[in-house]
């Protein structure tokens, strides 16, 4: 079973909005440092936000101002509120889940994967 079930993928144009949602199971959701990673065609995977146990957040520069982490403990579910999206935002994004991150947005921190959604934004 996969513990983490990435959805809310689309296609938009440049200046659109999207909202990407994570749900969890099988382990303590609570407990773990969530993120969200995104790798473009052609391109490696990187780590866009990250959220942690008590809800403080961390962006890389790219989204900062226009990408919104937060989490519902209670549903246990990570959601990425995605405004002003622009072109450069396409690509299959993924939830991630961390009981140690020594690097907050390296992937060799994050113990956890979903499966990806799509995003594509178009000119």
């Amino acid at each position: 079973e996969v513990p983490l079930a990435a959805s809310g993928g689309g296609s938009v144009e440049a200046g659109g909005s999207l909202r990407l949602s994570c749900a969890a199971s099988g382990f303590v959701y609570r407990l773990y440092r969530m993120a969200w990673f995104r790798q473009a065609p052609g391109k490696e995977r990187e780590g866009v936000a990250t959220i942690d146990t008590i809800g403080n957040t961390g962006y890389a520069d790219s989204v900062k101002g226009r990408f919104t982490i937060s989490r519902d403990n209670a549903k246990n579910t990570l959601y990425l509120q995605m405004n002003s999206l622009k072109p450069e935002d396409t690509g299959t994004y993924y939830c991630a889940a961390s009981g140690y991150a020594p690097c907050v947005l390296c992937q060799s921190s994050y113990r956890y994967w979903g499966q990806g959604t799509q995003v594509s934004v178009s000119a």
